[in-house]
């Protein structure tokens, strides 16, 4: 019997290794799975675990107020010695780009542990932007022993790196979460919490909270949705606003007055996922509603000048659109309006995956462990 231990400690991490832990456990005459977690996010990340049953073997808390890069890095390394010394893993599976991943991978070569990289190869080609995971995936996958690449850009950014060993383009496993979401979903009643939805107009679920969006381009997407909001009396804008000053003061002072817009809290991701499925377009700066909504057949518009998940933007299940207000109020009166192109978005392929990465990895890391 082989040890695998999952190190992670952010909310993204644990949705896109959950359905991955999930797999490794259907083994358990062939592995023994083990989990640490960081709790490099607190109250977000207990929420998904919580939600899909997966109770941690062990628990750093790193997390201390007001610390910096230094502490957070220093402080989870020696503490993950601790639990590898502990377990003795055969193989360490990280995911994705942040310090929690970067110390379970190194503290993991130090010990000469073989290291799993699950969405393996993402790439800006900025070492500061965004900072610090640009160099935390790239350090990552010079340790990694098994690269778990979620599309064939990303196999390619590996390979221009010469990194070509044991490289596998396995969808995102981000995917799987979702498709485990929606079934958990299905017998839950979230009629109560959305009851301010009007059952015959077009949802558009917002989302917006990207720091290079502060300032004057905040001000451009919000005179945009409250353009959208009045010449479409059939729309309902629903967005869920960050809690940062930077986005709620914007948001609040041009938005709240409209009555076809309404400003909630943000959500948890079970409720968030319901209401993307019941949403009619989705606009977003965010990287994983890029990966999920083309999935449940939503268009996605991106509000960011650039993209690193530019696979969804050239099979066509999403558009950027970048945050000038005119550019913004057109695309979504097209998408409105225009039935083909809006079916043409809808309709499109998602490049993300099927919902079957994790099944994939497992049976990879079967042959080359067992």
């Amino acid at each position: 019997m082989k040890t695998i231990l999952f190190i992670f400690g952010t909310r993204p991490e644990a949705l896109k290794l959950i359905p991955l832990i999930n797999e490794f456990k259907k083994y358990g005459n062939k592995f023994n799975t083990k989990v640490c977690i960081t709790s490099q996010h607190q109250e977000m990340l207990w929420q998904v675990l919580q939600f899909f049953d997966t109770e941690p073997d062990y628990n750093l808390n790193i997390m201390l107020p007001n610390q910096t890069l230094f502490d957070l890095t220093s402080n989870g390394l020696k503490k993950i010695e601790n639990v590898l010394n502990e377990v003795k893993p055969d193989l360490v599976i990280v995911q994705g780009d942040t310090t929690s991943t970067f110390i379970g991978a190194l503290a993991a070569f130090y010990n000469k542990i073989p290291v799993a990289h699950i969405e393996a190869g993402l790439r800006s080609g900025n070492k500061y932007s965004p900072f610090p995971e640009e160099i935390n995936r790239k350090l990552v996958s010079q340790i990694a022993d098994f690269h778990f690449a979620p599309t064939y850009l990303a196999y390619e950014n590996l390979l221009n790196e010469k990194i070509d060993n044991n490289v596998f383009i396995v969808g995102n496993t981000v995917i799987d979460a979702l498709f485990m979401t929606l079934d958990k979903i299905k017998n839950m009643n979230f009629e109560e919490k959305f009851s301010f939805l009007y059952s015959d107009s077009k949802l558009i679920l917002v989302t917006g909270h990207r720091r290079e969006s502060f300032g004057e381009p905040f001000k451009n997407i919000c005179n945009a949705l409250l353009k959208i909001a009045k010449d479409n009396n059939d729309v309902q804008i629903v967005y869920p606003v960050h809690l940062n000053p930077n986005v709620i003061n914007p948001v609040s002072s041009i938005l709240s007055e409209q009555w076809n817009i309404s400003l909630i809290k943000p959500l948890n991701y079970p409720e968030f996922v319901w209401l993307m499925n019941k949403s009619y377009l989705i606009l977003t700066d965010s990287g994983g509603v890029q990966e999920e909504a083309p999935s449940l057949g939503k268009p996605v518009l991106v509000m960011r000048e650039v993209t690193e998940r530019t696979e969804g933007i050239k099979a066509g299940t999403a558009k950027l659109i970048g945050t000038s207000t005119e550019i913004i109020y057109n695309e979504v009166t097209n998408l409105l309006l225009n039935k083909n192109e809006y079916d043409k978005m809808a309709n499109a392929t998602n490049p993300y995956g099927d919902g079957n990465s994790s099944a994939k990895i497992v049976e990879i890391i079967k042959n080359m462990l067992l």
